[in-house]
């Protein structure tokens, strides 16, 4: 997904951003700024995931949300 793509679904994501990853704060929501990048930074922070999986947990949020993430 390219990042106009996902900075132009932020306003929809950013509550079910706050539902699938639930420790995440208010504030980490509004610094992510719908970048792809900042989501994978605050969950590897948050979560400790590695990048591998992060990547994987976003694609299938994506997609569960109806977002084409195909475009890199």
């Amino acid at each position: 997904m390219n990042k106009d793509t996902f900075q132009g679904n932020w306003q929809q994501l950013k509550g079910k951003v706050r539902q699938q990853w639930g420790d995440l704060t208010n504030d980490d929501i509004e610094r992510m700024k719908g970048t792809r990048q900042e989501l994978s930074g605050i969950l590897q922070k948050k979560y400790g995931y590695e990048k591998d999986r992060i990547e994987k947990e976003i694609d299938k949020f994506l997609a569960k949300n109806g977002i084409n993430n195909d475009e890199e």
